[in-house]
């Protein structure tokens, strides 16, 4: 193995902590993986990392070679992904929200799949914050704020969002419109996995946003759980126009306070700051672009 494979896999060692992770991701024997930093170490006269039984992390030496390992790296990386004739291949990591990927990612994936036929694409469906370094993975996209972070978050769309709430509890409960109108009324609360918080309400009034905290007799984390709870008539709920389109079309669902727009939805794709990006992101985050534009065209167009 040549200095930069070692670098490769030295660096790859320190993002997943595990001589086992790194290993399987760049298709390596974990004894070679592991007397390959060996034979690092030995060269370079110092200790890189501290093993444990449980995880593996960087001395501050090994932090500091790590650094100049990403920079040469993403030097030669970009200078190889320069030429017109790169092609982008390999495995790509990505991390979507279920509702999302349904909706927008995996309809057009079959032409991505024929444009780049030497991407193989894994994609993991979760609500949760992803620790991408830590994780391997690529990218995520996300729809909703996010919290403070060191990725870097493009967004990529934002989407239509509604206040609704199935005919049943509108008949029982009364269906508001004002927001003075929303005493007495419950909601079906999405809880963030991340911070364990309900999303709270949102209203436009004038130039101002209100934001309202109702009772939640039921809260979820899974997206098309906190779909079927309102649709069962257990609240009110503010969800994305795409996800709800179909139950409103259906009479399942229907729109409340129409006269208090919500803001906007980001949707978001992030990824490591302190990185150059392969040319497999690249194309991929221009075709996620891409589709949410066409999907935007459409939409209008309906």
């Amino acid at each position: 193995m040549d200095r930069f494979d070692a670098m490769r896999l030295f660096t790859r060692v320190v993002d997943r902590r595990s001589f086992t992770q790194a290993a399987h991701d760049l298709e390596l024997p974990r004894s070679t993986a592991t007397q390959v930093i060996q034979q690092l170490e030995q060269r370079l006269g110092v200790r890189l990392l501290q093993r444990t039984t449980r995880t593996v992390r960087p001395t501050l030496d090994g932090e500091a070679y790590y650094r100049r390992c990403l920079a040469i790296l993403d030097d030669i990386e970009d200078a190889e992904g320069a030429f017109s004739g790169a092609v982008p291949r390999g495995m790509l990591r990505i991390e979507v929200q279920g509702t999302i990927a349904r909706h927008f990612v995996l309809p057009g994936l079959p032409r991505f799949l024929e444009l780049y036929p030497e991407i193989e694409i894994a994609m993991s469906e979760s609500d949760r914050w992803v620790d991408i370094v830590r994780e391997g993975v690529d990218c995520v996209l996300r729809y909703g704020a996010l919290p403070d972070s060191d990725l870097v978050a493009r967004t990529v769309t934002t989407l239509e969002r509604v206040t609704c709430a199935a005919p049943a509890y509108l008949d029982r409960f009364g269906r508001p419109r004002t927001l003075d109108d929303l005493a007495g009324h419950h909601a079906v609360g999405l809880r963030s996995l991340t911070t364990g918080a309900l999303a709270p309400f949102e209203f436009g009034l004038g130039d101002q946003m209100v934001r309202m905290d109702l009772p939640a007799p039921l809260s979820v984390t899974g997206t098309e759980s906190f779909l079927d709870g309102v649709c069962l008539g257990l609240g009110l709920a503010q969800m994305p126009v795409f996800h709800v389109a179909r139950g409103l079309a259906e009479g399942r669902l229907e729109r409340v306070l129409a006269d208090y727009p919500l803001p906007p939805g980001p949707v978001s794709i992030l990824y490591p700051r302190n990185r150059q990006l392969s040319p497999r992101v690249r194309v991929f985050i221009d075709w996620i672009v891409q589709q949410f534009a066409t999907a935007a065209m459409v939409d209008h167009a309906g």
